[in-house]
């Protein structure tokens, strides 16, 4: 399993910067951030001083999308860091979220996300793309490479990223609903005649080393409020499953989502993304305790190093923390020295 941190692009954009270090010395192999470019720091200026000032560590965003920027231009941005730094870019992606909604915009089709995917992805490696009526191709560009990894919660984008994605991405961390959706992204994959391993599956979730599960359960509430945001969407759209709403289909219950996934939402009122992604959001009340324990990452080191595991035998191949907490430093600390060696392939010295 590899590992990866999420930062917020909060300034100083210096601390940014360290943190991406720090991950890099500790073990992790990929650091993402967040893409909202009027709550934070505009990430890819970040990024090219991160990818300066480490050795192999890969960076993007977690996650990015079609509405806020041209698509040649974040292609022409991930085609250039990697003819400065080698290919150490990776692009996470999806419909949008606090990035839109700040500008009173509303998330994508999956019809453009889809569409979008394939620009970013044949430009930002070096080939050309049909892109409003023309053949285009960067001429400076050669033997680029860039994975996009696709972020999706409802059937019909997990249905896409089985079907386009080179990774699929799941921002919670709850076992059964992980296993539903891996399975989802799987199906999808070999009806499209796509090998269904093939696909990088990624985990993304707080991670907090501690042992008062109070103090950390409030920290890492804003989680369950992130993710309401998208479940209140699938919801509106596929109807309630422990209410037998909806059109059928897979999942439990007869919605088309699992019912885990939808309880703790209809407590949910208004949403400010002022406070996006902070510990203490204090429109986060409704998350109870389950949920937060559920989607995140909690506990000692063998409390995660048990969580973990789980999920790598369903098929994870990267577990990506986010770090918005008060604890960063200690517990990219112990997942250095501990988790990510014990979750580590074994290599004996001598058979």
């Amino acid at each position: 399993m590899e590992f990866g941190a999420v930062l917020q692009c909060n300034p100083p954009s210096a601390r940014t910067v360290q943190l991406a270090k720090l991950a890099e010395d500790h073990g992790f192999t990929h650091v993402w951030t967040f893409d909202s470019h009027l709550l934070w720091q505009e990430p890819y200026v970040i990024y090219s001083r991160i990818l300066a000032e480490t050795r192999k560590v890969m960076v993007g965003p977690m996650v990015t999308n079609p509405a806020t920027r041209d698509w040649t231009v974040t292609a022409s941005i991930y085609a250039t860091l990697n003819e400065m730094y080698g290919n150490r870019t990776i692009c996470g992606i999806g419909r949008g979220d606090s990035a839109v909604r700040v500008t009173n915009g509303a998330p994508t089709t999956l019809k453009t996300l889809r569409e979008s995917i394939h620009v970013i992805r044949e430009l930002a490696n070096s080939r050309p793309v049909e892109y409003n009526g023309a053949t285009l191709r960067f001429p400076w560009s050669t033997g680029s490479q860039l994975e996009v990894w696709v972020a999706a919660y409802g059937p019909l984008a997990l249905k896409l990223a089985g079907e386009v994605g080179d990774g699929f991405i799941l921002q919670l961390a709850d076992l059964d609903i992980a296993a539903w959706m891996i399975a989802a992204v799987r199906d999808a994959a070999d009806n499209a005649g796509r090998d269904p391993m093939s696909i990088t599956f990624c985990i993304a979730a707080p991670m907090y080393i501690g042992a008062d599960w109070g103090h950390m359960r409030e920290q890492c509430r804003w989680f369950g409020g992130m993710v309401g945001n998208h479940v209140a969407d699938i919801v509106a759209k596929y109807g309630d499953p422990s209410t037998g709403s909806g059109g059928g289909g897979v999942g439990s219950g007869s919605g088309v989502v699992p019912q885990a996934l939808t309880d703790y939402i209809r407590g949910r009122e208004d949403y400010d993304y002022n406070e996006h992604g902070r510990a203490g959001n204090t429109h986060t009340a409704f998350v109870p305790d389950e949920i937060v324990d559920r989607f995140c990452v909690l506990g000692t080191a063998d409390d995660h190093i048990e969580k973990l595991t789980r999920l790598k035998e369903l098929g994870v191949d990267q577990f990506a923390g986010y770090l918005q907490h008060d604890n960063k430093e200690e517990t990219l600390r112990v997942y250095g020295e501990t988790i990510i060696p014990a979750l580590s392939e074994h290599i004996t010295a001598k058979a």
